[in-house]
């Protein structure tokens, strides 16, 4: 890792921390994680894409890793991220990028491809797809031990993380989001205890990962984490409704592992399968990986690096 090199860039009065590798003159490409996820997670690809000649910028959102968190944790909105990012844009003087996300980053690029299409060259999302500004309805479809629906729950996710400390809370989500089951806790039953204290972690994440996500989430703990995305979701206010148009024409790649606990979500499968995540993109091309899991780019590093790679070189 010693050659990503890591710095702060001032942006609505918080300091955040970017990790990056390239040379500044190389197009750029910006990493967003997802939760319990930071810079780190993209370690993989950073360092791919750089020596393919590319710069490799990954921050950490407001309030999680190394950035400052906000004056009110509690507040913060999905608009802040995408107001973070385009302000990180413009301090480093980067006029147009490609843009790649999982998770929640995947809701955070969708909107700031919608809004600012002109800075983005190409997007990658990988486990969610594209979707138009909305609020999620998942919750409403499955049982109340939902983990979204519980982490919602103003208190309950801090009462059952703080019985554990911030490494061990990671590594427990680790394992729940590397399964191909959506994580639903019984009714007496909280989410941490979804996971035996004696389930290894995966394979492809080492005791070495787990300490340097502990350290980090140690220091910010998880109160904006829980807020943006899973508090943030409750509080859409229809930004929807100015972008009457939600179609983007920019290239885009989405990649899915087709065990990622994500592809059950109600109605997910389909939107994907049935092309209907294409009439917002329309320069969509998806591929899937059979064994492919929620952390894909860590599990599968090689295979993942290849498809981001052949598509950054195929629309540069």
């Amino acid at each position: 890792m010693d050659e990503i090199e890591h710095k702060y860039v001032g942006v609505n009065g918080l300091k955040l921390h970017v990790a990056e590798i390239g040379s500044e003159s190389s197009p750029v490409v910006v990493f967003l994680h997802g939760f319990p996820e930071i810079w780190y997670s993209w370690r993989h690809q950073m360092i791919a894409v750089a020596k393919a000649g590319f710069r490799a910028i990954a921050p950490d959102y407001r309030g999680y890793g190394l950035s400052d968190p906000p004056p009110q944790p509690e507040k913060t909105t999905f608009l802040d991220l995408l107001s973070d990012l385009l302000a990180i844009l413009d301090a480093l003087k980067i006029s147009k990028v490609f843009l790649v996300s999982k998770d929640f980053g995947a809701a955070v690029v969708s909107t700031f491809v919608l809004l600012h299409q002109e800075r983005v060259s190409g997007f990658v999302t990988l486990g969610v797809p594209f979707m138009p500004p909305r609020p999620p309805i998942y919750h409403k479809l499955l049982p109340e031990g939902f983990y979204i629906s519980r982490w919602q729950e103003p208190g309950r996710a801090e009462a059952d993380f703080g019985r554990l400390d911030a490494k061990t809370v990671v590594r427990n989500i680790y394992i729940l989001f590397s399964r191909s089951e959506i994580p639903i806790a019984q009714e007496n039953q909280e989410i941490m205890d979804l996971v035996e204290p004696s389930t290894p972690l995966p394979s492809w994440f080492s005791e070495e990962d787990l300490a340097t996500y502990g350290a980090l989430y140690e220091k910010s703990g998880f109160q904006t984490a829980l807020q943006v995305p899973y508090r943030a979701f409750l509080d859409w206010k229809g930004e929807e409704n100015s972008i009457p148009n939600p179609k983007v024409e920019v290239p885009a790649l989405l990649i899915m592992g087709e065990k990622d606990y994500v592809f059950k979500f109600p109605g997910m499968e389909n939107y994907v399968r049935s092309g209907e995540v294409k009439t917002f993109v329309l320069n969509l091309e998806i591929i899937y990986i059979p064994e492919g899991t929620h952390f894909v780019q860590e599990q599968l590093p090689d295979q993942v690096n290849e498809l981001i790679l052949n598509f950054l070189t195929g629309h540069s």
